[in-house]
């Protein structure tokens, strides 16, 4: 929960930013659209996961696998837009998808991997994202936040997991990969790659829109000796100079390709890993904005994760897998609200 005097700053600089669009948006001619439209794009960072309920709710025959919820960064920047309209209403399109990688956003069909309730038969495959946001000339803001499942930055984190546990060292084994496995710089060259195909399709099917990239927050600490290799609640058994090769080699790099691409576009990019530092996995509870391998969720989570060892019901958690918190959305919400409120003044 944000603190409350930070809370009224934040409120203060709302009310200022729509005060301006009022004073500075002209007045659109009769019969033009009554409310801007914006889609939500992107991966589990953006879709929440577990940091609130199910959207839509359990039982609900509309569920796709997606694992949207209430109180991820959407959802808030939603609420906060609806108490304060820059100018007019703001109508959000959410078709952000946990497990979604770059081509999933305009270009491949996704099948979900929800372990919430999923079908006897499993989930069906869904339409990329901009078709499913259904993207035309008639698109104000289009927000994407994507790029660390296409790495990717999950199996990368397991896999200096399992060579932690072993006593061996992850980025030994990126810095010179087996047969068959990328190299680090391979991985991100090909990410940038499919982030420019991405965001070419994107303007090719929102020409008007004001296109918003999210980066990734600060999920891992800046000083690794922060971190208690014995508890799962943190990055387990991940060695510290593994820690520091994953935040400099993999996770700033990673942003630093989404920031260069977004600005060869012309695209405005939300930092939220400057605004993260100090909050990351590695902190107490009442700190960290980034759940660890194992955190606190909402019931409906799983504790374990079929087909592997890990349980984390032992300590009384849920597989978190260093996702954000509602706190970690919270701040990502900051950013984007701002964000979207100044590229609708600039329309």
């Amino acid at each position: 929960m944000r603190h409350r005097v930070s809370r009224l700053r934040t409120r203060a600089l709302t009310v200022g930013l729509v005060l301006a669009a009022s004073a500075l948006l002209p007045s659109g001619p009769a019969g033009a659209a009554d409310s801007y439209e914006w889609a939500a794009l992107g991966d589990s960072y953006t879709a929440g996961v577990f940091v609130g309920t199910p959207q839509p709710s359990l039982g609900d025959a509309s569920r796709d696998g997606c694992d949207r919820t209430s109180n991820a960064y959407p959802d808030v920047v939603d609420q906060e837009l609806a108490e304060f309209p820059p100018g007019k209403p703001v109508h959000l399109t959410n078709v952000s998808c946990g497990g979604a990688v770059v081509s999933d956003i305009a270009t491949t069909r996704q099948t979900p991997i929800s372990p919430v309730q999923p079908p006897a038969a499993g989930w069906p495959s869904v339409d990329p994202q901009t078709k499913r946001a259904g993207l035309d000339d008639k698109t104000d803001i289009v927000t994407i936040g994507v790029g660390g499942n296409s790495l990717p930055f999950a199996g990368i984190l397991t896999k200096c997991l399992e060579m932690g546990a072993a006593g061996q060292s992850c980025r030994d084994y990126y810095t010179n990969p087996p047969e068959g496995e990328e190299s680090l710089q391979d991985k991100l060259s090909r990410v940038q790659d499919e982030y420019i195909e991405m965001l070419a399709q994107v303007h090719q099917a929102a020409t008007n829109a004001k296109v918003i990239t999210v980066g990734y927050p600060a999920v891992l600490p800046e000083n690794s000796g922060d971190c208690n290799r014995l508890s799962l609640t943190e990055l387990s058994l991940i060695g510290h100079a593994d820690i520091d090769w994953l935040r400099d080699d993999v996770l700033k790099p990673l942003n630093s390709t989404i920031q260069r691409v977004s600005n060869f576009f012309g695209d405005r990019y939300v930092d939220v890993y400057s605004s993260s530092e100090g909050h990351d996995a590695c902190r107490p509870a009442a700190t960290k904005w980034v759940e660890g391998v194992c955190g606190d969720a909402e019931d409906y989570w799983p504790a374990k994760v079929p087909g592997t060892a890990l349980n984390c019901g032992v300590i009384g958690k849920r597989v978190t897998l260093v996702h954000p918190n509602a706190a970690g959305h919270a701040n990502t919400a900051a950013h984007v609200e701002r964000a979207i409120r100044i590229a609708l003044l600039e329309r």
